[in-house]
């Protein structure tokens, strides 16, 4: 699945062109590796996100095409959060 779609779906970012944004702007990792839009995303990944003055770290636990809000949390888990000076 795509970065910016696997983003939306599991309502870590809430629109999908903002999450193409974001990974265009290189705040996204993939498993080390710096990440645009269109990279796959498959279980097992570790993706590291900044947002603002955060980044978020989260592991990859399922993959749906189509997932309720209830249910969006269970597609990642979130391994760490740190927050960064300026």
């Amino acid at each position: 699945m795509r970065l910016d779609k696997f983003l939306k779906l599991s309502r870590i970012i809430k629109r999908r062109t903002l999450a193409k944004e974001i990974a265009d702007q290189g705040r996204v990792t993939i498993n080390g590796n710096q990440a645009k839009a269109a990279s796959r995303v498959v279980i097992g990944d570790k993706l590291s996100i900044q947002f603002g003055q955060k980044i978020v770290t989260i592991e990859v636990l399922d993959i749906k095409e189509n997932v309720k809000k209830s249910e969006a949390e269970s597609m990642y888990r979130v391994i760490q959060e740190e927050k960064i000076s300026e």
